[in-house]
């Protein structure tokens, strides 16, 4: 059985990373000492849940997570740092710190270092989510002992529930838009403005004006879709803002 360490202090480990072309050592007293964080610790870096879902959810609602008390949220893999930071980049996830614990230090000492040599991976960590106040696990989420690879509990949204079930999660915004188009950008200054982070798809590059046009109805960029609904162009966003 997979051991729950609440209430105990996090393994004492030193990670070894890489920043700007310079090794950086960073303690378990730097990452967690008289801070809240919230960590979660997967499989590994470009596998398709960690990537489609895992590390997506958490960098979506790290905002939220900050404005409820939470310093920092961390993501630990037993990868090496260069592998961390290329993922990091891919991910584009610049709310989430990835720590690499490249020799399975810490997730041993966390009782939750697994064999996944049958995927030819070694030994990995198991999913797991947890919160950490000055070192000391105060809550932890861990996914079930099941065949495969679960991904149940060890979400953003669980944990943010548990941190604040009333917190106010930010709306999904995605907007179509094209390069040096005066509609598009005053667009994104309206939802800057607002507070409001959006993912851009580029036409040309990310989609075809015939994809566009077949879920918007239209033709013209910008077009924004906030919480899956249509909202429209500029205009009909400018309306839409000035009422919420």
């Amino acid at each position: 059985m997979l051991p729950n360490r609440e209430g105990q202090r996090v393994p004492n480990v030193t990670f070894h990373t890489r920043q700007d072309n310079q090794w950086v050592d960073i303690t378990t007293e730097e990452l967690f000492g008289e801070k809240t964080i919230v960590v979660f610790s997967l499989p590994g870096a470009f596998t398709p849940t960690c990537s489609s879902t895992h590390l997506p959810g958490y960098n979506e609602l790290a905002k939220v997570f900050k404005a409820n008390g939470v310093h920092d949220i961390v993501c630990m893999s037993v990868n090496d740092t260069f592998v961390m930071n290329e993922w990091a980049k891919d991910q584009e996830a610049d709310n989430v710190t990835l720590i690499p614990d490249g020799n399975g230090e810490f997730t041993e000492g966390m009782g939750l270092l697994v064999d996944k040599q049958d995927l030819g991976f070694g030994k990995r960590s198991w999913r797991y989510s947890m919160l950490v106040r000055d070192g000391l696990i105060e809550k932890m989420f861990i996914e079930p002992e099941e065949p495969g690879d679960p991904f149940v509990v060890s979400d953003a949204e669980t944990m943010l529930s548990y941190v604040n079930a009333q917190a106010q999660k930010p709306k999904l915004v995605s907007l179509f838009a094209k390069v040096g188009c005066p509609f598009c950008a005053r667009a994104k200054a309206m939802l800057q403005d607002h507070g409001m982070d959006y993912e851009e798809i580029v036409l040309g590059r990310d989609v075809t004006t015939r994809s566009v046009r077949a879920m918007t109805g239209a033709a013209t960029v910008p077009q924004v879709f906030i919480d899956g609904k249509l909202v429209g162009g500029s205009e009909e966003l400018a309306t839409y803002l000035g009422a919420v």
